[in-house]
């Protein structure tokens, strides 16, 4: 079968060289794509055709892709965790050494020096001291989220001399085994950012973590403390923050979301946007994206979607592949059985899994499959699509 793949975003070549011109024409614009390749661009008002069976995101937040609606119709949306996590990492590493050592106020002041290199020299001695910091060592880093980049940056900050709090009461067994065993699990948020000197969040914009640090959890922050913010903008009350730093209580905020309250405060240090803005997270996220996609266009199976389980199955030599995405409700798999061995074909292969109030279905069959079969397993109730691979 030959594929359509519709790009939405201008994307690495070394991940869009992964999806083999024999098979796959890429393209900007098309009609009756199979799958949708996109990075930033917001998909929300975008009217996809029924043609298009997945969406993968050369990236890991999908806060631009209308997740419950491609849910509804069968549509897995796929991600790529961890292919940016060590640029957010070193961004990270990078702003808490601006932040304890006031660099860029520091900077601000050298650049504004006047006169000659005697009188510059002058105004240094007297003027350096209000930019005095601290060094890093020693101070507890309160990580929220141990995700692929909060565990990075747990281990990194650990490297550095500092005590490292985590928190994420859904931290994967994977990822445990990559934290470092230094790292101390806090008992709760409150709990962590009553005992951190900095704090750093690392968890995805919903509406559960939507003002995750407020008002509340920004004064039970050590005085003097640090509040950095690579996540998304929603997730820190800005508002809240910034009283914080007008009265005293923060030291600083660093954050990659300016606004017009941020962009110009004293003790802020706002950036574009570049938590992930390096040439090798580019090429890493589209590569992901593209080898997720391709696997699952030929192959059926499923990894890294935000949306339906985890699905890897072998293919059985000369079986016919179905893929079926639908609701997570007794007797489905039995439904179709039935109608499958009503057609006299026998199952040589089959999984089955379920996340939430969806699951997916991967069978391999021996022999053909007519479309009037395929048909029949589609119009079962709870069937959401239903694909011949």
């Amino acid at each position: 079968m030959h594929f359509r793949i519709l790009t939405l975003n201008d994307l690495s070549p070394r991940g869009l060289e992964r999806l083999p011109r024999e098979r796959y024409e890429v393209a900007a614009e098309l009609e009756r794509p199979h799958a949708v390749l996109v990075r930033s661009a917001d998909m929300h008002d975008l009217k996809l055709p029924p043609t298009v069976r997945a969406v993968a995101r050369a990236g890991a937040a999908v806060d631009n892709i209308p997740v419950a609606e491609l849910s509804r119709r069968g549509i897995p949306v796929f991600n790529a965790p961890g292919a940016n996590a060590n640029a957010v990492k070193e961004l990270v590493l990078a702003s808490l050494f601006l932040a304890a050592r006031n660099i860029c106020q520091a900077w601000d002041f050298a650049r504004a020096l006047g006169g000659d290199d005697r009188a510059i020299e002058a105004q240094v001695r007297e003027g350096r001291v209000q930019y005095a910091g601290f060094e890093l060592a020693g101070r507890t880093l309160g990580v929220v989220g141990l995700g692929a980049v909060g565990v990075e940056v747990a281990n990194a900050a650990e490297a550095l001399g500092m005590r490292v709090l985590g928190y994420d009461p859904q931290i994967t067994v994977q990822r445990a085994w990559q934290l470092s065993s230094g790292v101390e699990q806090a008992l709760s948020l409150d709990d962590l950012f009553a005992r951190s000197d900095i704090v750093t969040v690392h968890v995805p914009l919903n509406e559960q973590n939507r003002g995750l640090v407020g008002q509340y959890r920004v004064r039970l922050l050590q005085r003097g403390a640090v509040l950095l913010n690579f996540s998304r903008a929603g997730i820190v009350d800005d508002p809240a923050v910034v009283a914080a730093l007008d009265a005293g209580w923060l030291h600083a905020y660093v954050c990659d979301f300016p606004s017009n309250l941020l962009k110009s405060h004293p003790k802020v240090i706002t950036l574009p946007h570049l938590g992930a803005l390096t040439g090798e997270a580019a090429d890493n996220c589209a590569i992901m994206a593209a080898d997720q996609l391709r696997d699952f266009l030929e192959n059926g199976n499923i990894r890294n979607s935000v949306n339906f389980p985890e699905a890897q199955l072998p293919r059985q030599a000369g079986s016919s592949r179905v893929a079926i995405a639908n609701l997570n409700v007794p007797n489905m798999v039995g439904q179709i059985s039935t109608h499958l061995a009503g057609a006299g074909l026998n199952i040589a292969g089959l999984l089955n899994a379920s996340r939430g109030e969806y699951a997916y279905t991967l069978l391999d069959i021996e022999g053909s499959l007519k479309p009037e079969v395929l048909d029949a397993v589609r119009a079962v109730r709870g069937v959401l699509c239903a694909h011949l691979i």
